[in-house]
């Protein structure tokens, strides 16, 4: 890692890249009076906010179809998300191998726009204020580049995760009064509103979830579900039907907490000497670009289009293991132990990816 680098210019700056040709590059979230001191003598004048919503960080059920691990230790390989431990030496160090496919990358964004939802109602930041970007790997970055912002300390941002993690979320300051069987409308702003809407949409899909299990409480709640839902179709508050019990209503919260609570990186929201990848440099583990885009073009955002960096020429491949994967409109694999003359996008994913080897008949690379 090459740090405390400044440029007076962007030529500089594009001159030092060509020189070095460095695997990642990244700039401080930070702004500094001196920036190319040591970090003692910089002199902090503060830093973007910026959050980081990555799908290594939220369970999805293709991770077992295309993300491996191995054990550094004893070399034990399985599959989807790396245990705490190895499952036969009990070893704690791991090689992973991650892969973007559409179901991550696509619940990665909606995170990224419930994030955007609570910055613009609860924090007051339009979108436009917003800069959004896709990673280059699995997931999405958003900046805050706003004077108001900028001072605020580590513990003045954990508060902002915590809230946008639901942290210490009490319900009954949120509207829900258990005892005498009350709910806020789905209408109310900040969390009272999305608690009650995510409330409701759970009552509605227990029936799907009760078909799967004989819960106790699942079977409680569905008892009086078609009751409550009933009452809860005008405006609120709403009088809870039934009498479930406080640990029915209280599980019937907790699922709603999380799935409005927003599944962003904390460490990277608090550190206000935080690096980040910057725009248009390629990822290491992909070959794809970090891309910048405004928040009104996210919903038709598409990574595995848009971050391509390599658009001609071909270049053959020695493949050793590759789950099938989508660049553009193009699937490409499975592959096992095959050579392939590939795309340079699709081989330099590969080789990235560290699963494949270029051969000495590579053609066409541009």
């Amino acid at each position: 890692m090459l740090r405390h680098s400044g440029f007076k210019n962007a030529g500089n700056f594009r001159h030092f890249l060509q020189d070095l040709s460095p695997s990642n590059v990244y700039y401080s979230c930070a702004y500094y009076d001196d920036p190319e001191a040591e970090m003692a003598a910089k002199g902090w004048m503060g830093a973007d906010l910026v959050f980081d919503i990555d799908a290594d960080h939220i369970p999805t059920s293709c991770k077992g179809a295309h993300d491996t691990w191995t054990c550094r230790n004893c070399g034990a390989v399985g599959r989807g998300n790396k245990p705490d431990s190895c499952p036969k030496c009990a070893g704690q160090k791991f090689e992973t191998v991650s892969w973007p496919c559409d179901t991550c990358l696509e619940v990665a964004k909606k995170e990224t726009m419930k994030l955007i939802e609570v910055l613009d109602a609860d924090f007051g930041f339009s979108p436009h204020e917003l800069k959004l970007a896709f990673s280059g790997h699995r997931g999405y970055h958003v900046h805050i580049e706003n004077e108001a912002i900028r001072m605020l300390s580590s513990m003045a941002r954990k508060e902002i995760v915590d809230y946008m993690l639901g942290i210490g979320l009490d319900p009954t300051l949120q509207g829900f009064d258990f005892h005498k069987g009350i709910s806020p409308s789905l209408e109310d702003s900040g969390w009272k509103g999305r608690l009650a809407k995510a409330a409701y949409e759970s009552l509605i899909s227990k029936q799907e979830q009760h078909e799967k299990t004989s819960s106790k409480t699942t079977k409680a709640i569905l008892e009086q579900r078609e009751r409550t839902l009933e009452r809860w179709k005008g405006k609120g508050p709403w009088i809870i039907a039934g009498k479930l019990g406080l640990d029915s209503w209280k599980k019937v919260i907790d699922e709603a907490l999380g799935k409005q609570s927003i599944k962003i990186d904390t460490v990277v929201t608090t550190d206000v000497h935080r690096l980040i990848r910057l725009a248009n440099t390629l990822h290491r583990e992909t070959g794809l670009k970090k891309v910048e885009f405004t928040a009104n073009e996210l919903d038709r955002f598409d990574p595995l289009k848009s971050a391509i960096a390599f658009t001609t020429g071909t270049i053959r491949v020695s493949v050793a293991e590759a789950p099938q994967f989508r660049l553009a409109d193009s699937i490409y694999g499975p592959f096992r132990k095959q050579n392939a003359e590939l795309p340079t996008a699709a081989a330099m994913f590969l080789l990235c990816k560290g699963v494949a080897k270029a051969t000495e008949e590579t053609t066409n690379v541009r």
